[in-house]
C-alpha cells in the first residue's frame, strides 16, 4: 500500500488534487482509515491515475473522465467528440481575435457616401425566432435573410437577370400592414433588397411575393463595424451615425440622418450600416411610407 504522499510523488499529482479526485469519484483510495482519515493506494491504481491525468490534460471534464473510467470502451468516442468541440471553440476564438485586431488597428469611422439610383427587387423575410427576453437570435435572422436573398437571386438568374450590387436588409415598414406587424413579436420585421439589371418584361415575370422598386439616389452616412452581427453593434452604429451627423453640423446645413430606416448591407466581414441624409425642407423621406428604404 502507498500513503497519499507516496502516491502523490509517484504520480506527480498534488495531494490536494488526489483529495479532489476522491471526492469526485475519479480516483478512490483503496483504503481510508476510519480513525485518522488517512488515504492509502495500491500500485495498480497508478495506471488509473495515469489515465485520469491524460484525459484531464487533454481538457476532458470531470464528468467525461468519470464516464471513461466507468465505460472504457467509450473513450475513443469521447475523445473524438471533445476534439470536435475544441476545434469549434478554437475557430470561434480565432474569429474573436480577428475582430478584436480589426477594432484595435482600424477603429470604425463614419463617412459620407453617395448611392446612385438603381432598380431593386424587394422581398419580405419570414419571421425569425426570439431568445430569452424577446431579443432576436441574430444567427437565425442572418440565416433567414441569406435564404431570402438566395430565393430572389435564384429567381432573377433563372430569368436571365443580373444581380447588380450588394443586397441589403431594412426594416419592414414600407406599408401600413408592414408597420403594424413590425411592432409585434411575430413580425415579419425585415425586407431584403437585391439590386438588379434586367429588361422590364423580365422583371414583370417575377413571383408575386417579389416587388420591383426604384431606389432613389441619396447621400448617406456609412459606418462599418467588423465581426459577427449583434444587437450591441446595431445600437453602436445608430449612436455613431447620429453623433456624427450632429458633430459635423449636418443639422445646421439643413440635413438630418434618417436612423429610423437604416440599411444594413449584407457582408460576411461585419456590419455595414447606412443612414440616408434627408433635407429638412423636404420631408418626403419622413412622410412617405412608400419610399424605398
Amino acid at each position: 500500500m502507498l500513503s497519499i504522499s507516496d502516491f502523490s510523488e509517484m504520480c506527480a499529482l498534488p495531494t490536494q488534487t488526489l483529495r479532489f479526485y476522491h471526492s469526485e469519484g475519479l480516483l478512490v483510495p483503496a483504503e481510508v482509515d476510519e480513525r485518522t482519515g488517512y488515504r492509502s493506494y495500491t500500485f495498480e491504481q497508478v495506471e488509473t491515475a495515469m489515465l485520469v491525468m491524460v484525459l484531464r490534460g487533454a481538457g476532458l471534464s470531470v464528468k467525461q473522465v468519470r464516464q471513461a473510467l466507468d465505460a472504457p470502451d467509450t473513450v475513443p468516442a469521447l475523445l473524438e467528440e471533445h476534439t470536435e468541440a475544441l476545434h469549434r471553440r478554437r475557430e470561434a476564438e480565432d474569429e474573436a481575435l480577428r475582430e478584436a485586431h480589426a477594432f484595435v488597428h482600424t477603429w470604425p469611422q463614419v463617412r459620407r457616401s453617395h448611392t446612385p439610383d438603381m432598380t431593386v427587387v424587394s422581398k419580405v423575410v419570414p419571421p425569425t425566432p426570439h431568445t430569452a427576453g424577446d431579443h432576436y437570435d441574430w444567427d437565425a435572422v442572418g440565416a433567414a435573410v441569406a435564404s431570402t436573398v438566395g430565393e430572389v437571386t435564384a429567381a432573377l438568374e433563372a430569368r436571365g437577370a443580373t444581380v447588380a450590387g450588394t443586397p441589403w436588409r431594412g426594416n419592414a415598414v414600407e406599408t401600413p400592414e408592414q408597420r403594424e406587424r413590425s411592432m409585434t413579436l411575430e413580425g415579419p420585421h425585415w425586407l431584403v433588397k437585391v439590386p438588379v439589371e434586367a429588361p422590364s418584361d423580365v422583371l414583370a415575370d417575377l413571383p408575386p411575393d417579389m416587388e420591383v422598386q426604384t431606389f432613389e439616389g441619396r447621400d448617406e452616412l456609412v459606418v462599418f463595424i467588423p465581426g459577427k452581427e449583434t444587437m450591441a453593434k446595431h445600437a453602436t452604429a445608430l449612436s455613431w451615425l447620429t453623433t456624427h451627423s450632429l458633430e459635423e453640423g449636418y443639422l445646421e446645413k439643413g440635413y438630418v440622418a434618417d436612423t429610423a430606416r437604416v440599411r444594413t448591407m449584407l457582408s460576411e466581414d461585419g456590419v455595414e450600416s447606412r443612414a440616408c441624409l434627408l433635407r429638412l425642407d423636404s420631408l418626403e423621406g419622413l412622410d412617405s411610407a412608400e419610399e424605398t428604404a
